[in-house]
C-alpha cells in the first residue's frame, strides 16, 4: 500500500491538542530503597484531549472478557471521548462485580482529576496479571500523579509509552502527518505487545470467540465517529489483526483512537468524502509500524517473517492456511535453529480447515521484500536447490516465506516471529515466586 504521511517527531501528542504522562504508583513491585540507583517501572498512563470529541475501538473477540473492554465497548457506542486512563501489571480481568466497579472508579478519578465533565468520556484498559483485584489506593494515586504532570506541562508521551509495557523490552511509539491546503493532520499513537500476542479484534460488542496486545491512538483530524470508526476498522484489518507471536489471544485486547477535530482539514464524515482515502492510508501507516514493532519484540523472538499466502479459494480460507502456519509449534521452532523444514509447512496447510492440494502447492523462501525467491518446493515436490543456499536465507533476522496454494484468488498475510527457548523459560514462570507467574 501506498502511503501518504511522513513521519514525525514524539507520538500521542504530536497531533494538536493532546497531552500524555505516565507514572509509577506500585502496581509493578520495586523497592526504592534496595534499589537506590534505578528508576521505578511506570505502571499507569494518562492520554487526554483538551476537548471531547469521536472516539473508536476494536476490542477482544475472546469470549472471556476483562471488565475494561466491557467498560470501552459502551463507552465507543455513545461516540465520544475525550481521555484513557491505563494500568498495568494487573489485567482487572476475571474479576467479577468487583472488576467492573473498580473500572468505574477509575473513570470517574480520573474525570475528577483532569475536570472531564463527563466520566462517559474516559476510556478505560489494563494489561498484567489475570484473576487479581486492581490496588486501587495505589491507582487513585497513581491517576492523581499523572493528572498534575499533565496540568503543569511535565508530562511526556514517552513516559505513557513505558507505563503500558508488561514484558516488553522497548517502547512502541510513532506519529505521522499527511499535507493539506488548508494545514496538516496529525495522527500519533502507543502500543504495548510481546507475548500472548495473536490478536482477532471486532467492533464492539464482540461478535465473535477469539495478547495482550493494547493500542492508543491520537489525531487531530476532523472527522465524524462513524467514519473513524470504518478508517480504525480497516487499519486493524491490515495491521494488527495480521499479527501472531504465540497463537495466544488475550482477555484485553483493545485498539482505541481518540479525534479532536482541531486541524483544519475539511470534514471527513464518511467513507466516500474526498479525504477519507487519505486518512484511512495513514492511520493504516501508523497501526501497521506498532504491529510489526509489536512482533519484533515478541518474547524470545530471534527473527521476524512475513507470511505470504496466495492461490486460496478465497480470502478466508487463506487467513486460516496463514494463521495455521504461524500457530505451528514445529514450524516456529525450526525458524529458531534457521531450518528450512518444509515439511512441517506442509502438515500445517494440510490440517487446516482450507482446501489445499499437496500437488499444486509451491513454496519459496527470499530477503524482506525481495523479488528474488529462493524455492524449496514446486508442484508440491521439492526442487534441488541447495539446503545451504535455503538456509541462508532462513537464517537472516527477517525474512519472508511465500506460500502458493494455486487454487484460486485468495490471499493472506501476517507478521510472525520464531519460537526461541527463551520464550519457555519466560513463560513457564517460577512457581516459587507467584508474582513472576504473569497472565
Amino acid at each position: 500500500m501506498a502511503f501518504d504521511s511522513q513521519s514525525i517527531s514524539d507520538s500521542l501528542t504530536a497531533p494538536q491538542g493532546f497531552r500524555a504522562a505516565g507514572v509509577w504508583c506500585g502496581i509493578k513491585a520495586f523497592d526504592p530503597e534496595r534499589n537506590p540507583d534505578e528508576k521505578p517501572p511506570l505502571d499507569l498512563s494518562l492520554i487526554v484531549s483538551d476537548r471531547p470529541g469521536p472516539v473508536a475501538g476494536v476490542f477482544t473477540a475472546n469470549q472471556i472478557v476483562a471488565a475494561p473492554v466491557k467498560w470501552c465497548q459502551e463507552r465507543i457506542r455513545n461516540g465520544t471521548g475525550q481521555a484513557v486512563v491505563v494500568n498495568s501489571g494487573n489485567a482487572n480481568a476475571c474479576t467479577g462485580a468487583q472488576g467492573v466497579t473498580d473500572t468505574q472508579a477509575m473513570a470517574e478519578a480520573t474525570a475528577q482529576a483532569l475536570g472531564i465533565a463527563k466520566t462517559e468520556h474516559v476510556l478505560v484498559a489494563s494489561t498484567g496479571r489475570i484473576g487479581h483485584p486492581l490496588p486501587m489506593t495505589r491507582i487513585h494515586h497513581g491517576i492523581a500523579q499523572a493528572a498534575k504532570s499533565i496540568k503543569n506541562g511535565t508530562g511526556q508521551s514517552h513516559d505513557a509509552a513505558q507505563a503500558i509495557m508488561t514484558s516488553d523490552t522497548f517502547p512502541k511509539k510513532y506519529a505521522s502527518e499527511f499535507p493539506w491546503s488548508t494545514g496538516p493532520v496529525r495522527l500519533g499513537g502507543i502500543a504495548k505487545g510481546a507475548g500472548m500476542i495473536a490478536p482477532h479484534m471486532v467492533p464492539p460488542p464482540a461478535a465473535e470467540p477469539h495478547a495482550t496486545m493494547l493500542a492508543f491512538l491520537t489525531t487531530d483530524a476532523v472527522i465524524t465517529q462513524p467514519a473513524l470508526q470504518t478508517a480504525l476498522e480497516q487499519a486493524v484489518r491490515h495491521s494488527f489483526n495480521g499479527i501472531n507471536v504465540d497463537g495466544d489471544m488475550s482477555t484485553n485486547d483493545s485498539v482505541i483512537v481518540l479525534a479532536n477535530g482541531q486541524a483544519a482539514n475539511p470534514p471527513i464524515d464518511a467513507a466516500d468524502s474526498p479525504l477519507f482515502p487519505k486518512f484511512c492510508r495513514a492511520l493504516t501507516q501508523l497501526c501497521e509500524k506498532l504491529a510489526k514493532d509489536i512482533v519484533l519484540d515478541g518474547e524470545g523472538a530471534t527473527r521476524q517473517i512475513n507470511l505470504r499466502l496466495s492461490g486460496a479459494r478465497n480470502d478466508e480460507e487463506a487467513e486460516i492456511a496463514v494463521q495455521a502456519v504461524a500457530n505451528s509449534v514445529l514450524v516456529k521452532t525450526s525458524w529458531t535453529g534457521g531450518n528450512p523444514n518444509w515439511g512441517r509447512i506442509l502438515a500445517a496447510l494440510g490440517y487446516s480447515s482450507a482446501k489445499v492440494v499437496e500437488e499444486k502447492i509451491d513454496l519459496a523462501y527470499s530477503a524482506p521484500d525481495s523479488a528474488v525467491r529462493v524455492y524449496s518446493l514446486r508442484q508440491g515436490r521439492p526442487v534441488h536447490t541447495p539446503f545451504e543456499e535455503l538456509c541462508s536465507v532462513v537464517g537472516l533476522k527477517s525474512f519472508d516465506l511465500h506460500i502458493d496454494l494455486n487454487l484460486g484468488p485468495g490471499q493472506a498475510r501476517l507478521f510472525t516471529c520464531d519460537l526461541s527457548e527463551e520464550y519457555v523459560r519466560f513463560n513457564m514462570g517460577d512457581i516459587s515466586n507467584p508474582e513472576s507467574l504473569g497472565g
